[in-house]
């Protein structure tokens, strides 16, 4: 059995993820290629992935991908969370891991829906809402707020009625809009706001695309998100596979069979898994980059004992395992960045990466400090580490 080392993962990590000067790329479709999709639960998380990973390529043409020429599309899928994937994946996500949440969501809904007593039959409600939201946006795409006024059945909210502290009223408009996006019926639109905030237009989705197309079948579609997966994050285990996905044991087991994957021996003892035509990349030169949270790389893989010191998940993971901003220094994760009133960034390290390695990180530090032109980006899922750098 062929053995990848750790080292090699992370030279491929540099060269693959396009984080290493000499690999960098030059479009938002292409970084998200790379990547097999972007993280954008943070919307800004999107923009500075692009950043980390190009050179020349500004907000504004991050954005006019997204919105314009429409090459990349956001979708909720794996984990029931919020990517940008490149249009033609679309169909291989609406047929397998979207398709696996907009089952169970549509069960939660119609539970929560009855249990109110708004109606006795839930999953009939949630049509009904449905048809109702697809009616209204026939005229036009809306934000979430212009559909919650202009449409009865979105105007509902449910909760809040004991006097426990997480107990709060929560409107049913988003359950809707999140069950027909899954379901590829609708799409997130132009951003009604600054690129770095979340506020999303809907849409339909054939007034978005030029062509809207089928999904496919499960198999199909698991088998083609882990081609990509391998491509991008591989050699990884099956376990890292199963929790990127979020599906099953065998759905992972078929969906290797399926794309012909490579057992790999790697440096933990692990079975690793590869494409059939996966090369070594070779040596690399020591790389530095500033990532943001959620970021793709960060978030590839669940065994990440290879690239990050188990004793700095406590600072730089949430208690959720939601990653904040990471500091990188050859294909290790050795601290995080945040920005001060100004918009400067400014390093926060975890550990002594020496001379050449303060040098390299610092000129990722003024290089995103000038992409960002003193836009002051928030941060929901913030560290320990990101928190405590930005005391006083």
């Amino acid at each position: 059995m062929r053995s990848i080392s750790d080292a090699e993962r992370r030279h491929r990590i540099g060269v693959r993820h396009a984080l290493a000067p000499g690999h960098r790329l030059g479009s938002a479709e292409a970084v998200t290629r790379a990547l097999t999709v972007l993280h954008s639960t943070e919307y800004a998380s999107v923009h500075l992935a692009v950043a980390a990973r190009t050179e020349g390529v500004t907000a504004d043409d991050i954005d006019a991908e997204l919105y314009e020429s429409r090459s990349l599309v956001r979708q909720l899928a794996m984990r029931r969370t919020l990517f940008v994937f490149p249009l033609d994946l679309l169909p291989a996500a609406w047929g397998s891991a979207s398709a696996r949440v907009a089952t169970a969501e549509r069960k939660r809904i119609a539970k929560a829906i009855a249990g109110a007593g708004i109606a006795d039959d839930g999953e009939a409600w949630l049509d009904a809402a449905r048809a109702a939201v697809l009616a209204r946006l026939a005229g036009g795409p809306a934000t979430t707020a212009q559909l919650r006024a202009e449409v009865p059945e979105l105007a509902g909210m449910i909760g809040g009625d004991t006097d426990k502290k997480w107990d709060r009223p929560v409107s049913v408009a988003p359950w809707v809009l999140t069950h027909l996006g899954l379901e590829g019926a609708t799409l997130r639109a132009h951003n009604s706001g600054h690129w770095r905030l979340n506020k999303p237009t809907w849409t339909r989705a054939e007034d978005w695309l030029a062509q809207v197309p089928e999904p496919l079948d499960e198999a199909a579609g698991y088998a083609e998100l882990v081609r990509r997966w391998l491509g991008t994050f591989g050699p990884g285990t099956a376990v890292d596979v199963q929790w990127w996905l979020g599906s099953t044991k065998t759905a992972v087991t078929r969906a290797l069979a399926d794309v012909g994957a490579v057992e790999v021996a790697l440096d933990s003892g692990d079975t690793g898994w590869v494409l059939p035509d996966d090369t070594d990349v070779g040596p690399l030169e020591p790389w530095a980059a500033l990532l943001p949270t959620l970021d793709p790389t960060v978030m590839g893989w669940k065994q990440r004992d290879f690239y990050l010191d188990p004793a700095h998940v406590p600072y730089l993971f949430d208690t959720n395992g939601n990653a904040g901003t990471t500091a990188w220094w050859d294909g290790r994760v050795v601290g995080c960045w945040v920005q001060d009133d100004a918009g400067v960034v400014r390093l926060s390290l975890l550990e002594d990466v020496g001379a050449a390695g303060r040098e390299a990180l610092d000129r990722e530090a003024e290089r995103l400090t000038a992409w960002l032109g003193g836009t002051v980006i928030g941060n929901v899922y913030a560290s320990r580490q990101m928190k405590q750098a930005r005391l006083p």
